[in-house]
């Protein structure tokens, strides 16, 4: 094992920690706001970048394209892991960076499909593959080199930086859309401006690479390397050092799935939910997002330094338990003060459409398959915002209040004319398809309630780096910890918007997508119960499972 004494010697300086904590920090905000504009941008790329008529499925291949980054984050983290434990902390994260920077701004280089065809979602495909393999290495490099600067009982709170980082990408993201939308007219900005947040990257790449040069190596790392105890093969070793699989498995469902379907949930599905389904202005949305992202920031750091006193479980259960309580009525209480007029005109006056075959078809115009003329109906529902109830009936009806809505034989053949005329056909009932802009009252408590899943996040999420450290030995830490990590956020969360999306679209209920948080998240803490350590934080150990 390696020498504890030899550990105390290297034992980083009050200066040399701070700068390790504001290189490391930097550098992930950096890096996921390379990868979270892609989806703060989603309501324009899929105009850019996808020949669709139907809205509802260009979102959906955004998302899809979105989930493929995700797709390959474990990938990453096994290429990166095994380098990060056979090279050093340091330089590998000096690669995950610079590939999510160059890869970042190509998203900004690339023609859209009008000029080049389907040649241009390809590009977009390659380029989060990219994405995706860097961040499967930046997040264990990060999360683990502070941890090894950390002394024990500070550790929770300076590896919270990091965890507030990844939120922080996300508030830089709409920061910067936010500040383009200012300077550029709106129609310049949807027809090219987009591309200046992608193109930006290579800014912020230039600064975190000079930020992290001045760094040295983990002096975890460097006493392994120094006493030959850096693993042969971390991979391999994962799967085969005594525990390490149950670790992996309570690591993968017990701390990444829960924590990741939150965060996700809290920001993205947020997101989606207020621009689309409530038809809220898209300024507003981005303003109510920051203000909220910016509080909750400290949110993270407070639970950090608390797990350090009470041990990292605690917060993960009552936060799990918290949002199996909380969740759906959160985003009850959301939609009700985002579109009060929407909520209640549906209640008023409901919807029912009837016909045959009256299923939602979201990738039929995708895979060249006609959806039936109820499916059509229902997928124009559910891009205005409108809840429903379905009849099978010989023939399509729709009727609202029960007054039949007289059907145009253009609305079957002309997505367009259906969605204008289903609109205003609805509209002397109380529906208000314009973007909206709440009173100041409904805005606090969208915030509130923001602010509200900012907590369940945070408890979920504030300790994590700190955990996964200490839940695996060091000379394999990178890779075991990086490979659950990034399978659970990279398939359980990072195909959430995806997922989300094809259940509200197959449902009509705005609200059912949250199902898929609810389940994984009701899975996880039993995992999380019965796995995790419980007592006081500790440093790694063999007999401790």
């Amino acid at each position: 094992m390696v020498d504890a004494e030899a550990l105390k010697q290297r034992e980083p300086s009050e200066k040399e920690i701070k700068l390790v904590i504001g290189a490391s920090s930097a550098g992930t905000i950096f890096e996921w706001y390379d990868f979270f504009i892609y989806g703060t941008l989603a309501y324009i790329l899929k105009d850019a970048f996808y020949d669709v008529d139907d809205p509802t499925l260009g979102l959906l291949l955004v998302w899809s394209t979105f989930a493929v980054g995700f797709a390959f984050r474990p990938i990453g983290a096994v290429l990166f892991g095994f380098l990060g434990d056979k090279l050093g902390r340091k330089y590998t994260f000096l690669v995950t960076v610079t590939l999510m920077g160059i890869a970042t701004a190509g998203v900004g280089l690339i023609p859209t499909v009008d000029q080049i065809g389907v040649i241009a979602p390809m590009i977009v495909i390659f380029l989060r593959v990219l994405q995706g393999l860097a961040l499967g290495g930046e997040y264990g490099g990060a999360a683990i080199y502070v941890a090894e600067h950390a002394p024990p009982e500070k550790r929770g709170f300076y590896t919270s930086f990091i965890q507030a980082s990844v939120a922080g990408g996300f508030v830089l993201s709409i920061v910067v859309v936010l500040i383009c939308r200012a300077i550029i007219p709106e129609d310049d900005f949807n027809a090219w401006g987009w591309r200046v947040p992608f193109l930006l990257s290579i800014f912020l790449l230039a600064i975190s690479l000079w930020m992290r040069f001045k760094l040295s190596e983990s002096p975890v790392f460097k006493a392994m390397k120094e006493a030959g105890e850096t693993s042969g093969n971390p991979f391999i070793e994962s799967f085969t050092y005594p525990g390490n699989k149950k670790r992996i498995f309570v690591a993968l469902f017990g701390v990444a799935g829960i924590l990741t379907t939150i965060w996700y949930t809290a920001f993205f599905s947020s997101l989606s939910f207020l621009k689309g389904d409530m038809r809220l202005d898209e300024l507003t949305v981005e303003i109510i997002l920051l203000i909220a992202g910016l509080i909750s920031l400290g949110f993270y750091l407070v639970v950090g330094k608390w797990s350090d006193r009470v041990g990292r479980k605690k917060p993960i259960i009552i936060g799990a338990l918290a949002t199996l309580a909380l969740l759906f009525p959160i985003f009850w209480t959301m939609g009700s003060l985002a579109n009060p007029a929407l909520a209640e005109a549906a209640e008023r006056s409901p919807v029912v459409v009837s016909g045959e075959e009256c299923v939602t078809d979201p990738f039929a115009e995708l895979l060249d398959r006609e959806p039936s003329d109820c499916g059509k109906v229902l997928g124009t529902l559910i891009a205005s915002g409108v809840a429903y109830t379905v009849e099978e009936a010989g023939e399509l009806s729709v009727s609202v209040a029960g007054d039949p809505v007289e059907i145009d034989s253009d609305w079957l053949s002309d997505g367009a004319a259906r969605t204008s005329g289903l609109q205003a056909a609805l509209t002397p009932y109380g529906f208000d398809f314009e973007r909206q802009i709440p009173p100041l009252a409904n805005i606090l408590g969208i915030i509130g309630m923001l602010l509200a899943l900012g907590v369940l996040s945070a408890l979920t999420y504030g300790s994590v780096a700190a955990l996964l450290s200490e839940m695996f030995p060091p000379r394999i830490r990178y890779s075991s910890m990086s490979i659950p990590y990034h399978i659970g956020a990279g398939y359980l969360g990072g195909f959430l918007p995806l997922i989300a999306g094809v259940i509200v679209a197959s449902t009509g209920n705005i609200y059912s997508g949250l199902w898929y948080t609810w389940v994984v998240v009701a899975f996880g803490v039993v995992i999380a119960w019965w796995g995790l350590p419980d007592g006081p934080p500790r440093d790694f150990a063999d007999d401790v499972s």
